[in-house]
């Protein structure tokens, strides 16, 4: 017990002590004692309780001004208590009974109800009363955390009945309360708080002796004032205004003068009240920071007037301080926000002035006003006001010393060469970059400046150096000048910038240089796309079918380095292949140049599907090509298509040895391009080529119809081949179990007619009518469904029918005639709203046909 009490006391005392940091963990220590307290019986120890009442008083103190948690003052309360109960005995006498903080209401009532020895019971009460308004004030403040106002206002009013005798507590419940304003305020209890406040103020005022003092008794009525203004600055005008007016008297300071101002603009009050409160504050002396916080406030609350008027006395006032450059910053600050620039270009005139008299500014006002003047010359370069946005910039160039070196000297220097530029004067942009080449030579801007320009003299030579300068800077991040790292996206946003710019100015050279450090610098692949849409693509073709040939026979160069050469040079090849949808003759050639290439490069899996792509695609877009210009170079751009495919051949050959490709179309593709060319070239091999697709393992229905339709699509004429194909797919569609639309077989028996029935023939052979008959039998099993079988299609059929028979006729084949006729009339039966028409109409022609049957077959015996 004797060391509990020992280190107790040795922690209490360190905690009593001034000027702590550590107050957590000797409070934290304290706590962890006690709380073994509960393992011993209770002995009244004086040294205990002395701690207790020591560290009581302590925890109270400490509620205002300090950083100390609501936590950690709850845990030295507890401890204080916990000392105070285990020092006493079980049933303590009267006098212990005095600091048990649970007792004391009953032994206030004890005392007040005794009726002799009133002089003692008067000093028995004020003894008790001591601690009891502490009690009760922690009652109130536990009221208060609770949300239960009420309670807490009465718990307070019981401790100001107590003050009367108690003079000496009247700073701590001032405290007290005012703490309580606080905790409503934050809560934005409007009204709650302004009574809380009221409270401690009059507290305060009930002793002056024992008031915490007039600095807290002002910062209890600013705290007031505020609540007021933002309560409703309108309905409680008077009272804030008074409350701030009161807070002024008790301890002038510089928040109560401005939020007097803050309250009479939030109010509406007129200029001249307002002007009355700006000359308190400058009488007051209150510091350059208040007098400036004060001008914006009023900027802020648009009145211009006073502001300026105000702004320009403050300089005054301040004419002798060192800090008086930041009062004239703000000023062209405000000058430039109200459009007013003449006067604000004035007022930097003046400053430059004094920049050079001895009147310098601050560093950090100085870097504010070079903010400014940067900004607005931005603005103006922007809107195209290239003479303005120079100005701007000269006066920032006016404070910096000459041949002074630093990034933002650079910068500037830049930024004026941009304007010069733009204004064309050539000379005076070149000396501005010339000095920022003096100041930071490792910039990328700086040498894009220098490429600007050099494009504009139509330096090539000039022009590729500094593209070569940003291409090897762009590898090395190095610091910009605002000490930020220069991002590989952003050099690589210059050089296709630089790109762009020479283009412009018509220099393809120049533009392929910046294209080529792009390419080999950037690792945004949707970047470099971006920079060659630009790229006009008879430039871009030359540039690399020249560099095809360098890579090529360039002997010095090792095979690694060959390889990375012919594979960047590749990429663009095959990316510009891509930007040349509507132009197949570049198209091509671009797929041929990347496969070329790709032959340089040591061939892997990968490069030969590369190779495949390109061989297919240079074929395709040849054979667009004869199908837009049917006249023009027919014969060159077929063979070149059938170059293409049988190359294509042996790269896919290779392919299919390394592994198999269940799913690529690459062999039909083949065949299709392959019998296109040799249909149009007309070349014998072209059925050779239909026997290769009649044996894929797989073929596609729609694959044949493709072949049919290629077969006669001019300049090729094969209806023979087209039927044999037509024929195929009209079998693969009978295998269908069920198809889905009759119409791919109706169309495909549509051509067979038309193939094997031209129109305008005088005769037609016995063995292709019943080819035929086989066609219109497919016809009438498929037409019963309607939807997919359109009226005018059934039309087509019975008038070929019906027309094949009146041929029959015509060629006295009499047997045929009449059963083709008939054929026709079945077809009636499946017209929609044509078939009540056509009925009247072809029964009396069929009728009428019948009978010149009869009476020719008749004639025919009589004859015979």
């Amino acid at each position: 017990m004797e060391l509990i009490v020992s280190t107790v006391k040795g922690l209490t005392e360190n905690l009593l002590q001034k000027q702590r940091t550590d107050y957590d963990q000797v409070i934290e220590k304290l706590f962890s004692e006690v709380s073994g307290l509960e393992d011993f019986p209770s002995i009244p120890n004086p040294q205990l309780e002395e701690c207790a009442i020591q560290l009581w008083n302590w925890a109270v103190t400490k509620n205002v001004g300090t950083t100390i948690s609501k936590n950690l003052k709850a845990k030295v309360r507890h401890v204080a208590c916990s000392l105070l109960y285990c020092s006493e005995p079980e049933n303590p006498p009267e006098g212990v009974i005095r600091k048990q903080i649970l007792s004391l209401e009953t032994l206030y009532a004890q005392l007040t109800s005794r009726g002799d020895g009133a002089a003692d019971i008067t000093s028995s009460k004020g003894d008790v009363e001591k601690d009891l308004i502490r009690i009760i004030s922690c009652q109130a403040e536990s009221a208060l955390v609770q949300g239960n106002n009420h309670d807490a206002v009465v718990y307070m009013q019981r401790c100001k009945d107590m003050l009367q005798r108690l003079p000496k507590d009247t700073a701590y419940l001032s405290i007290m309360c005012y703490n309580f304003g606080i905790d409503t305020y934050n809560l934005k209890k409007f009204e709650e708080s302004a009574f809380w406040l009221s409270q401690s103020y009059a507290i305060g005022k009930m002793n002056v002796k024992y008031a915490p003092g007039s600095e807290v008794q002002a910062k209890v009525l600013r705290l007031l004032a505020s609540v007021y203004l933002e309560w409703d600055c309108q309905r409680f005008q008077e009272k804030a205004l008074s409350a701030v007016s009161l807070a002024n008297k008790e301890f002038t300071s510089a928040s109560g003068l401005y939020l007097k101002i803050r309250i009479l603009v939030r109010c509406g009050a007129s200029d001249d009240h307002i002007r009355a409160g700006l000359n308190e504050m400058l009488e007051a002396k209150v510091s350059l920071e208040v007098c400036l916080s004060t001008v914006k406030l009023l900027m802020s609350e648009d009145r211009e007037v006073l502001t300026f008027d105000y702004l320009k006395r403050v300089c005054q006032h301040f004419e002798s301080s060192p800090d008086l450059g930041t009062a004239l910053v703000l000023h062209i600050e405000l000058l430039l926000q109200k459009g007013r620039e003449l006067l604000a270009k004035q007022k930097i005139e003046d400053i430059i002035t004094g920049h050079y008299t001895g009147k310098q500014l601050t560093p950090q006002a100085l870097t504010r006003l070079h903010v400014m003047l940067w900004d607005k010359a931005s603005k103006h370069f922007e809107a195209k006001n290239y003479s303005e946005a120079l100005q701007w910039y000269n006066y920032s160039l006016s404070f910096f010393k000459a041949g002074q070196t630093e990034p933002n000297s650079a910068k500037l220097q830049r930024n004026r060469a941009s304007c010069f530029l733009m204004l064309k004067q050539l000379e005076k942009a070149k000396e501005a970059i010339k000095e920022a080449e003096r100041c930071d030579p490792d910039s990328i801007f700086t040498q894009f400046s220098v490429y600007k320009i050099a494009v504009q003299e139509n330096n090539v030579e000039k022009a590729v150096e500094a593209v070569n300068a940003m291409g090897r800077l762009s590898k090395s991040p190095s610091a910009s000048e605002d000490g930020l790292l220069v991002s590989e996206n952003a050099a690589s946003n210059l050089l296709s910038l630089a790109a762009q710019i020479a283009l412009e100015n018509e220099q393809q050279e120049t533009a392929m240089k910046a294209l080529g450090s792009l390419c080999e610098n950037s690792k945004d692949e949707s970047q470099v796309l971006t920079a060659l849409r630009n790229v006009d693509m008879e430039v871009l073709l030359p540039y690399l079918k020249m560099a095809l040939q360098k890579v090529s026979h360039q002997s010095r160069l090792t095979a690694e380095k060959r390889t990375e050469e012919a594979n960047w040079f590749r990429k663009i090849a095959w990316n510009s292949a891509l930007q040349c949808e509507s132009c197949p003759d570049r198209m091509r050639d671009f797929f041929v140049l990347s496969y070329q290439l790709s032959q340089l490069c040591p061939p892997d899996r990968t490069l030969l599907m590369g190779q495949k792509t390109c061989l297919l695609m240079a074929a395709a877009a040849s054979l667009e090509l004869c199908r837009k210009s049917p006249h023009s170079g027919q014969t060159e751009n077929l063979t070149q298509a059938l170059e293409h495919i049988q190359i294509c051949w042996e790269v896919w050959k290779t392919l299919k040895a390394s592994g198999s490709f269940p799913k690529d179309p690459t062999d039909t593709l083949l065949l299709l391009y392959e019998f296109e060319a040799r249909a149009k070239l007309n070349d014998p091999k072209v059925e050779t080529v239909l026997e290769s697709v009649l044996e894929l393992e797989h073929v596609e229905t729609k694959v044949v119809e493709t072949i049919a339709a290629l077969a006669m699509e001019p300049p090729a004429h094969y209806p023979l081949l087209c039927k044999k194909a037509l024929r195929v797919a009209l079998s693969l569609h009978r295998k269908q179990p069920q198809p889905v639309s009759v119409s791919p077989l109706r169309k495909c028996v549509h051509s067979l007619i038309k193939l094997s029935l031209p129109s305008g023939v005088s005769e037609v052979e016995a063995r292709v009518l019943e080819e035929v008959w086989d066609y219109y039998e497919e016809a009438l099993s498929v037409i019963a469904a309607p939807d997919d079988f359109p009226e005018m299609e059934t039309l087509w059929l019975l008038t070929r029918a019906w027309n094949t028979g009146v041929l029959l006729y015509s060629l006295a084949q009499y047997p045929e005639a009449e059963r083709w006729c008939g054929l026709a009339m079945s077809f009636i039966r499946h017209l929609g709203s044509l078939q009540e028409s056509y009925e009247t109409k072809m029964s009396g022609l069929y009728t009428e046909i019948l009978d010149r049957l009869d009476r020719a077959k008749k004639n025919l015996i009589m004859e015979e």
